[in-house]
């Protein structure tokens, strides 16, 4: 049975885990990219996520106001929450700093509602984390100076935070690496997109899985700024299944999404 870990030492490389058991074997039959994804999408439905089906930006963005208004048990009507949009969670001009600001330090927003009462909302509740929601998203598709079709993106509170690109079998991935740089030029940061809140990155040929922060720094285009997970005896957790099983149980996403940020 796996054994839920908490990370005990961390260094540029990678993250060590105290402790992580595993229990099931390396399977050999999911070598192609799809089968893949699917392994990925159902593993991350048998831990309690939310398999999401949108094709748009507005249905994304409806599905926050959703999200959001059961975290902090309001109501919005369609003038409030445009307007909670425009001034807060969508600004115009905003670029995936201000986003990545956001979620690290300015996650709760006073709005005032038409009746004039003020009340704080939450991106985000860093204090009771079983309270966010987290969803899993599949082949979603936006443009920018191009269109681009996305593996897999986990969404906190109906933000997108984190994004997963994959490779079949045998096939290095670097290429998803230099992927994910190819998306940011063309559509992450492209207008009204929801994906500037974009957090974290997972690469993975199913054999192969590392991780890295959305970032603005210099080194952000290198290989070497990528990540491994790993367990106290040193060993990587590499295998996508194992990595999926430690890092992306809800209690750790949440806390890695508002915490390990590159700005």
């Amino acid at each position: 049975m796996v054994e839920h870990t908490k990370p005990i030492a961390e260094s540029n490389r990678f993250i060590v885990l105290d402790k992580y058991t595993k229990e099931w074997d390396i399977a050999e039959s999911y070598q192609i990219e799809s089968d893949l994804e699917r392994e990925l999408v159902q593993d991350l439905k048998n831990q309690g996520y939310e398999l999401l089906r949108l094709n748009t930006q507005e249905a994304m963005l409806a599905n926050v106001c959703v999200q959001l208004q059961a975290l902090n048990n309001v109501e919005f009507t369609q003038g409030e929450w445009r307007r909670f949009v425009e001034a807060y969670l969508d600004k115009p001009g905003e670029s995936s700093v201000d986003k990545t600001r956001k979620i690290r330090d300015d996650y709760i927003h006073d709005f005032v509602f038409d009746d004039g009462r003020i009340q704080n909302i939450y991106l985000l509740d860093k204090e009771n984390i079983a309270r966010n929601k987290v969803q899993v998203l599949q082949q979603f598709e936006q443009t920018g100076t191009h269109a681009n079709r996305y593996d897999v993106t986990i969404l906190v509170n109906g933000l997108p935070l984190v994004q997963i690109e994959l490779k079949k079998r045998g096939v290095s991935i670097r290429e998803a690496f230099n992927q994910i740089h190819r998306y940011s030029k063309e559509s992450f940061n492209s207008e009204n997109s929801l994906y500037k809140y974009l957090q974290i990155f997972v690469i993975s040929n199913g054999t192969d899985t590392r991780y890295f922060a959305n970032t603005v720094k210099r080194n952000k285009n290198s290989f070497d700024f990528t990540m491994n997970w790993a367990k106290s005896d040193n060993g990587l957790i590499k295998d996508l299944k194992d990595f999926t099983a430690t890092f992306f149980t809800e209690k750790h996403i949440v806390k890695c999404s508002a915490a390990l940020l590159g700005v």
